[in-house]
């Protein structure tokens, strides 16, 4: 195949920057819609039950639409569960639980230490090349969170501290996830249909815990805020996050954890916005940080053919 002239090489770069951002702030979203939620007083299970039908709903609904229902295989079923577990289950419970706990911008901040996991694992699977500028680049992002995190270095008031060390699983399980799809691919599958699939065994392991423990969540009136936040943090969270799965194969693993540094300003600016949450004015000088970091880790060259990777998961 051609390669792509210089020109065009660069408008796919700043392509995938620019969805980088995007996905990023939008995804932020979901840090003070959480905390909605659970300052309503609904629980995490039900709360991810709901979540997750409503994601598979429509993720389902765009494969119809599209036309392209995948074939259902062995290999397929081990990684819908990895996903399951890695990107959703996990992940979520531990979020949920930790927002209720901490400030939602807190939550956001901790979410930005994905590369800090992404990077040596990406290096030991050969997923991507260490270079100074790439090195550089994810402590420019580190520094911005530092910048935000550095006036507030107490948690506010009504803050539990041991709940940050159940935060920091969230950026763990996606750094591991996002390395393993970079590593051995979706088989065969697009990131709308492996979501789909991911987001139907979620539904079938967190229902029948929602409802077995009593954590089932009433969406009858009256209804809350919680009921207005449910939806759009479902539909927003599926469509973003098959996104990401999508830049993780277009752009590497560490390039995409980068996306934590944007969820994580999103995130402090919509807890500010929303919530009423305040942060010294140093978030600016941290965005500008972060801004730089993406400059830094610069997406990798495209493969000649980007067809999903067939590659084993076991």
């Amino acid at each position: 195949m051609t390669a792509l002239p210089p020109a065009a090489t660069r408008r796919g770069a700043l392509a995938l920057v620019l969805a980088l951002v995007a996905m990023g702030l939008a995804w932020g979203l979901s840090q003070p819609l959480s905390k909605i939620l659970r300052s309503e007083g609904h629980a995490v299970l039900g709360i991810m039950a709901w979540q997750n039908l409503i994601s598979a709903g429509l993720l389902w609904g765009i494969c119809v639409l599209r036309g392209r229902m995948p074939r259902i295989t062995r290999r397929r079923l081990w990684l819908w569960l990895f996903l399951s577990l890695s990107g959703s289950v996990l992940p979520n419970a531990a979020s949920y639980v930790a927002v209720g706990h901490l400030p939602a911008g807190v939550v956001a901040i901790v979410i930005a230490s994905v590369p800090l996991f992404a990077l040596p694992m990406a290096l030991a699977l050969g997923n991507d090349r260490l270079s100074a500028a790439r090195a550089l680049g994810v402590l420019f992002g580190i520094g911005g969170v530092v910048l935000i995190a550095l006036p507030e270095a107490a948690l506010p008031a009504g803050s539990e501290a041991l709940f940050i060390p159940l935060a920091l699983l969230a950026p763990l399980l996606y750094a591991v996830e996002g390395n393993v799809i970079a590593r051995w691919g979706m088989q065969g599958l697009d990131a709308v249909q492996a979501l789909a699939g991911a987001s139907t065994i979620s539904a079938l392991i967190t229902w029948p815990l929602a409802l077995g423990t009593g954590q089932g969540m009433s969406v009858a009136p009256p209804w809350d805020a919680g009921h207005v936040a449910l939806p759009i943090l479902a539909v927003s969270s599926a469509l973003i996050y098959a996104g990401y799965v999508w830049l993780v194969g277009r752009a590497g693993a560490v390039f995409a954890a980068q996306i934590s540094y944007f969820v994580t300003g999103g995130g402090v600016l919509w807890s500010m916005a929303l919530l009423g949450e305040r942060y010294s004015l140093w978030i600016w000088a941290a965005l500008a940080l972060m801004l730089s970091g993406v400059a830094l880790v610069r997406p990798r060259e495209p493969e000649p053919d980007v067809r999903p990777s067939e590659g084993a998961i076991p």
